[in-house]
């Protein structure tokens, strides 16, 4: 075969090479040690957990060490593409706090490697496969799909163990002439471009940076390098760009291990260094007891837009996948309360290989955290950041009454245990919704503990002696009184004592006026509500119970 007519014959337009192609993307004049990494993420519109479980993984990998980190839109798969999926990936990392410091952006390209969309680098990919057929290691096949279909239904027949484009099976397409290739061609049949595997039992070695050491079978497929439409598949196309974009690190999920190989054997045959491979393990939950992968069927949560529309802040999401990638980060986490999570030494080495396992249970409370940590200005700024897009209804009531909104959110931050009240933005606006007349709403019963009789001379000797300027200690003062005047008592340890002695504890009493004040049992200190309601506010809540 004469394998400069066979790549001309191929790729008659193509003018450049290799060489070509290399002196338009250098290697990058980075400080020693300095990693770049990326994230390829396919348009498909369905952004998911993993792909910011990834994006962190690279990104820290990038910035800790001063390198760069950028993303690439993996879209050579077009049946797959949804219009305006590739915005909806950048808004969602951009949402997250993810940045890059190169790549696609919504507005175009930003870099010197690009284009960073792998359907408008089909020109680059066609100089390297016609390198390929030049030298031996690629050739067309002709195969239609129902004579592939064929093919795998006698493999499955056979009961084989390997299933694939190899041995037997690739020897017709393998030994076409260059004369059958040019009559083919001539008649308008289609083609793929497959690779010429040396098809060994050889096996070979690659440190992951995860896995470590991994001992594989080589590759034996003739895998698909360019499709029909000229467009590569992502084992050839991912070779080519991370070699050109000067990639170090190729963070990507374990599903890919089964492939590796392959790109290992495109690596050599290019005779390029190859990144470093950092297999990740799948995200899991545990269901029934137990574990398994996240769905995007059945679990809601594995949608970055869930968190979104959640309001589940940023910080909480980072800090809990921190926690999922490295052990030690909830140790630094005590050691470090006020710290930025970006300063954690996040460490590949120290990731697990047994499963990422999903807790919303665990967020949750990681969220509480992170948000009690924050002061009441930046809450408020994250709140209506989200309001803005997610509650315009209740961004309105914020901004009607900001002073108001800021003194709730305030609320039970004092003292040696703050209070962590909030969760995610969706939760807050359901917790503060009790300071506005215009959302209030009772969601709790009064407590049975306290008759009727009881409830209103209560809030009528309440009213009479409340001084909105008295400070917690005299206001709680009044309380005691009028709960003993009553029969309550205002011990509640004498009440557990002793009950046949009282009508009912001043627990019951406290409830009782927390319920009217806030439609809730369970809602923090009943002074500090007063005094961000106002007396007007409070004496009117109060009043229709009396």
């Amino acid at each position: 075969m004469d394998y400069q007519k066979l790549a001309d014959l191929l790729f008659p337009d193509v003018t450049e090479t290799r060489e070509d192609i290399e002196r338009r993307f250098p290697p990058r004049s980075l400080p020693a040690g300095a990693n770049v990494t990326r994230i390829g993420p396919s348009p498909t519109g369905f952004v998911h957990l993993g792909n910011l479980y990834n994006a962190i993984i690279a990104e820290r990998v990038a910035h800790q060490s001063g390198g760069v980190f950028y993303l690439r839109i993996e879209d050579t798969d077009n049946k797959r593409e949804v219009e305006g999926a590739v915005e909806t990936v950048i808004n969602a990392m951009a949402y997250f706090d993810v940045h890059f410091d190169e790549g696609a952006t919504s507005t175009g390209d930003n870099g010197a490697y690009g284009p960073y969309r792998q359907r408008q680098r089909k020109e680059i990919y066609h100089v390297f496969a016609k390198w390929l057929v030049q030298n031996g290691k690629a050739y067309p096949c002709f195969l239609t799909e129902e004579e592939l279909t064929a093919i795998r239904e006698e493999q499955l027949a056979n009961k084989e163990i390997v299933t694939g484009f190899f041995g037997k099976y690739a020897e017709v397409s393998r030994n076409l002439t260059l004369e059958d290739i040019s009559a083919r061609i001539a008649a308008g049949q289609p083609w793929v471009l497959r690779f010429r595997a040396e098809m060994n039992d050889k096996r070979f070695t690659i440190t992951d940076a995860i896995r470590g050491k991994l001992d594989m079978p080589c590759n034996i497929m003739d895998f698909v390098l360019l499709k029909s439409d000229g467009i590569p598949t992502y084992h050839f196309a991912h070779v080519v760009d991370d070699h050109l974009m000067r990639s170090t690190h190729v963070v990507r999920g374990e599903e890919w291990l089964s492939t590796l190989s392959m790109h290992v054997e495109l690596f050599d045959v290019f005779g390029w260094d190859k990144p470093i491979y950092c297999h990740t393990s799948t995200l899991q939950k545990i269901d029934g007891g137990s574990k398994r992968k996240l769905s995007k069927r059945k679990d809601p949560e594995l949608a970055l837009a869930f968190y979104q529309q959640e309001g589940i802040c940023k910080e909480a999401i980072w800090e809990f996948l921190l926690t999922v990638l490295n052990s030690n980060f909830e140790e630094w986490r005590a050691a470090n309360p006020d710290a930025s999570y970006m300063e954690f030494p996040f460490s590949l080495e120290k990731m697990s290989t047994s499963g990422a396992l999903f807790d919303m249970e665990k967020l949750n409370n990681i969220a509480k955290d992170v948000i009690g940590r924050m002061d009441a200005e930046t809450v408020l700024s994250h709140l209506k950041n989200w309001c803005s897009e997610y509650n315009r209804e209740f961004l309105a009531l914020i901004e009607q009454y900001p002073d108001r909104t800021l003194k709730a959110l305030g609320v039970g931050k004092q003292g040696a245990k703050p209070r962590k009240d909030f969760v995610n933005w969706k939760q807050t606006c359901e917790f503060l919704s009790f300071y506005f007349d215009e959302t209030f709403k009772a969601q709790d019963d009064m407590p049975a503990e306290i008759s009727e009789e009881d409830r209103k001379a209560f809030f009528a000797k309440y009213l009479a002696s409340y001084a909105h300027e008295d400070d917690a200690e005299a206001w709680f003062a009044k309380v005691r009184q009028i709960s003993d005047e009553l029969g309550y008592a205002v011990k509640p340890k004498d009440y557990k004592k002793n009950p046949e002695n009282y009508k009912g504890s001043i627990v019951h009493v406290t409830n009782m006026l927390r319920t009217a004040l806030t439609g809730m049992a369970n809602a923090p200190d009943i002074w500090e509500i007063s005094h961000v309601l106002g007396e007007e506010l409070t004496r009117a809540r109060l009043g229709k119970w009396a």
